[in-house]
């Protein structure tokens, strides 16, 4: 990795992994150097400048896939970054926490706000002594592709002369959380990444909290008028039954049945009191059961089946199953097929 030489540490779980039908690349740091901290962020060109006096510790989390990056950085003393993300991309910052204030590209910013930069931007940042801040970097096609077929959102009027947000703070909260979330479950489930669902889902996933995070209208949806609610629902579910060997995504729905993601989850609610979200999840979770009971297909190990059905959180993943199976999915393994089943009620 670029620039983790003799003035940086790599922590022993720095890796490139390969496997399964994806591949993605974690990166742990801790750096002496204000040279070797800013090298230390993959693909950014970007210089950093120490501008208070003292020992300088810096830190990075990082994980990147597929056009996505998702990482947390810490740096000890106050800093003027410049330079850019890579071309092509769109990243947003969540301060998590600072000592004084920030500026970024002229515009004051603290811990309530949220900075975004395009890929043709030019990167000025000043942080402050002992800043933290969660960063995801995605595709700015993906997103702007996202944001018109599943949102039903123009991206360039969302962004264009708008480098600092203020969100509300439960919109920010929830971006920051989904943000430390992916961090944490790549330690704990590294081999989830290895499948193309999980990323699948997961890059979604981003492009969803990404969009949600600058959105400033939290006004009901207009009703439906065609196709009728009913209608709508009822394609969705013959569209989830056509594909049920997939892990389908509120955003595949959307894109086929040309709805926004929240006319959908109106419909779902009127005509079936649950979410889109709610319903997907319950049927890739008895995707995974069908595999973990299934002597046809073995599914090696629970994360393993689980990743397939694009499960990327492993603690979200276990405690999910058991609510709704009433036991543990390794539980569902060792029991084994339907026959198995049958014989552990006698």
């Amino acid at each position: 990795m670029a620039g983790m030489a003799s003035a940086g540490r790599a922590e022993p779980g720095d890796a490139h992994h390969h496997g399964g039908t994806g591949q993605y690349t974690v990166t742990r740091a801790t750096t002496a150097d204000i040279e070797a901290q800013a090298a230390s962020l993959r693909a950014w060109d970007q210089v950093y400048e120490q501008m208070t006096p003292g020992e300088f510790v810096g830190s990075l989390h990082e994980l990147s896939f597929a056009g996505v990056q998702v990482f947390r950085e810490a740096t000890s003393q106050a800093v003027h970054e410049c330079g850019s993300p890579r071309n092509g991309s769109r990243a947003f910052g969540a301060p998590v926490r600072m000592e004084g204030a920030a500026r970024f590209r002229g515009e004051p910013a603290d811990a309530g706000a949220l900075i975004t930069l395009g890929g043709n931007d030019e990167l000025d940042f000043y942080a402050p002594r002992g800043f933290e801040i969660l960063a995801l970097v995605v595709d700015e096609g993906a997103l702007g592709e996202h944001a018109r077929q599943v949102e039903h959102r123009d991206p360039a009027t969302t962004f264009e002369g708008r480098s600092v947000f203020r969100p509300a703070s439960e919109r920010l909260n929830r971006f920051r959380h989904l943000l430390g979330s992916v961090l944490q479950s790549v330690d704990v489930n590294p081999a989830a990444l290895e499948f193309g669902p999980s990323q699948r889902v997961l890059e979604q996933t981003l492009l969803t909290a990404a969009l949600d995070v600058v959105s400033e209208d939290d006004a009901p949806a207009a009703p439906s008028a065609c196709p009728s609610r009913r209608h709508l629902v009822d394609a969705a579910q013959a569209y989830m039954r056509a594909h049920i060997a997939e892990p389908i995504t509120v955003a595949d729905l959307c894109r086929e049945l040309g709805v926004s993601r929240r006319t959908l989850q109106y419909g779902f609610h009127e005509v079936l009191g649950t979410n889109p979200v709610q319903f997907l999840r319950a049927m890739r979770l008895n995707g995974v059961r069908r595999d973990l009971r299934s002597g046809e297909r073995p599914p090696g190990s629970v994360q393993d089946a689980a990743a397939r059905w694009g499960f990327w959180h492993l603690g979200h993943f276990v405690t999910d199953y058991k609510r709704m199976f009433g036991e543990l999915p390794s539980e569902t393994l060792r029991r084994g097929g339907p026959a198995g089943f049958a014989r552990g009620r006698n």
